[in-house]
């Protein structure tokens, strides 16, 4: 089976955020699976599997399963294309625990269409903001996978140093903390912590945007927007709000091809 390594969501290799994809060459059950994304250590490895109607997508963190990935989505289709594996010329179908997702070709990058997540405010869980050594977040709001946390400055959101310890111990997939940009090149930037599923750092998380953009349409009056996720290997991701749809856009470059014997 063929196993590549693609950093997504830059242009450059050793940035942006690496995920394995695996070509199916068969069905495989998920132990097999969450095997091997433990073997690769990576934030995802993402299965795909030609079926009659596009392909079917599952990704695994070191230590779960998970329902949407936005990094992985893109690195797959990524390598269907520059692998030969699917007519570049049309966009590709993946059937996926959220639904079908679609990727097409878009002007040297690639564009997915993901679901609008948003997010309903609530008070934030016992000990997520002394986690996070956050004393006055603008807003806390709960995502159907992630809490996300508003803060006033850029560079808060930069100089934050989490306890992972307590962070694993809060229910949830993970946490988005997040401000406006004081760059003029974005919009907003922010940075992902999910120490329960096994990554203290995401590098960066398309499937967060889907619950980034939404808010920041509404505070920001924009349907289209430009992102920062600031993480020490950092990202940037284009977004646009559809209705219920969030369209996320990036960029990938495959840095290793193997095939697992």
């Amino acid at each position: 089976m063929k196993l590549f390594i693609v950093d997504a969501f830059t242009d450059c290799p050793f940035a942006g955020n690496p995920a394995a994809v695996c070509i199916l060459d068969e069905e495989r059950n998920a132990q097999w699976m969450q095997s091997v994304a433990a073997e690769m250590n990576l934030a995802e490895t993402a299965f795909v599997r030609r079926i009659d109607d596009g392909y079917s997508l599952r990704w695994f963190t070191p230590a779960i399963e998970v329902e949407l990935c936005g990094h992985a989505t893109l690195a797959s289709a990524h390598i269907l294309w520059t692998e030969g594996l699917a007519d570049s010329s049309l966009p590709i179908r993946f059937h996926t625990k959220s639904g079908v997702l679609t990727c097409e070709q878009n002007g040297g990058a690639i564009k997915l269409d993901f679901p609008s997540i948003p997010a309903d405010q609530v008070d934030p869980p016992l000990g997520l903001l002394d986690a996070l050594d956050i004393v006055e977040p603008i807003y806390v709001g709960r995502s159907k996978f992630d809490k996300i946390v508003v803060v006033d400055s850029a560079s808060a959101v930069r100089s934050l140093s989490p306890d992972f310890g307590r962070l694993k111990k809060i229910s949830m997939r993970g946490v988005i903390v997040t401000s406006v940009s004081d760059d003029p090149q974005f919009d907003f930037i922010s940075r992902y912590f999910a120490p329960a599923a096994g990554i203290d750092e995401d590098p960066v998380t398309g499937s967060a945007h889907c619950c980034l953009t939404p808010y920041w349409s509404g505070q920001l009056g924009k349907t289209e927007m430009v992102a920062y996720q600031s993480s020490p290997r950092g990202g940037i991701v284009h977004v646009a709000l559809r209705g219920d749809r969030v369209q996320l856009g990036g960029q990938a470059v495959t840095v290793l091809r193997g095939e697992l014997v």
